[in-house]
């Protein structure tokens, strides 16, 4: 199960990762906690009127089409989007996603893992991956519903508990993987477009380390199409797309995790998402008739 805050979330970060399981006969499953309402129009092609009248259902049915590239089975769970402040002085849109008391915002996330029974959620670090307050929100709720969708005392009428085993923040966006971009951009000749973001690189020590590197170049093109779905969101001739997707398949073929919480003995580091899951022995009759998710 992976949580998300806003449609195109799902396709930026994890993409390849899922497209590998989903191919391998995993069972996947994307929460998307907003419907991303109040974002920006960022690919200029598509900032038209009749779009921005509309945007709730543009962008529902861009989601659409991105599950339906990386094969994953993806329901909405109903928050509205907070938007991005301005300013840290500029309230917060009443009603919204990040203004939600925790066990609100929680309540319909571990009914869907009750119901999903998901041994593994991926979802942002406690900053939010960058400090979106609705990513910040859907971190929150990530651990609570892993730490309390097993408990039968907590969230009532939410369906039969179920633990996760598992628990991993999205490490997408590392100084270290866009350096080494960076490198191998220039020194092919090519020309490269992080020089100036790495440059503004906060001078502070990784938070997070990374624990878990998932082999999934072969989907780098999945990953791209999806992205490319989410086309209010994504400009083909932008950011995403201007380091070719062959060399960060040479320079950096993998999708990298922290492991935040484990209920399963594993060896670090991981390089597959199910360590310690896959390997369990004995399995209980119970066990024996899930399927990973």
């Amino acid at each position: 199960m992976a949580v998300h805050a806003h449609p195109d979330d799902e396709s930026s970060k994890g993409a390849a990762t899922m497209a590998r399981y989903v191919a391998e006969g995993v069972d996947v499953l994307v929460c998307t906690l907003t419907g991303g309402e109040r974002g920006s129009i960022l690919n200029p092609k598509m900032d038209r009127p009749e779009i921005r009248a509309d945007i709730s259902r543009v962008r529902r049915e861009e989601m659409a089409r991105a599950r339906e590239i990386l094969g994953v089975q993806q329901r909405f769970l109903g928050f509205i989007d907070s938007g991005l402040p301005e300013s840290e002085d500029e309230p917060l849109p009443e009603g919204c996603f990040a203004l939600q008391p925790l066990e609100v915002a929680a309540r319909p996330l571990v009914a869907a893992v009750r119901e999903f029974r998901p041994h593994v959620i991926l979802t942002y670090d406690d900053d939010g991956g960058y400090p979106h307050p609705d990513h910040i929100m859907t971190n929150r709720v990530s651990v609570e519903a892993f730490e309390a969708a097993g408990d039968p005392d907590r969230y009532p009428g939410t369906g039969e508990p179920w633990q996760p085993l598992k628990l991993y923040y999205h490490m997408s966006f590392t100084k270290a993987r866009f350096e080494a971009l960076h490198e191998a951009m220039t020194e092919r000749g090519m020309g490269s477009p992080y020089a100036d973001w790495i440059a503004r690189w906060e001078d502070r020590p990784q938070k997070w380390e990374i624990t878990t590197r998932v082999h999934c170049a072969e989907y780098f093109p999945v990953r791209d199409r999806a992205l490319l779905a989410h086309a209010t969101q994504v400009d083909p001739d932008g950011f995403w797309f201007v380091c070719p997707t062959e060399l960060q398949q040479e320079i950096w073929p993998t999708e990298d995790y922290h492991l935040a919480r484990s209920l399963v003995d594993t060896e670090l580091p991981e390089d597959d998402l199910f360590a310690g899951i896959r390997v369990r022995e004995p399995l209980s009759a119970g066990e024996a008739g899930q399927v990973c998710g």
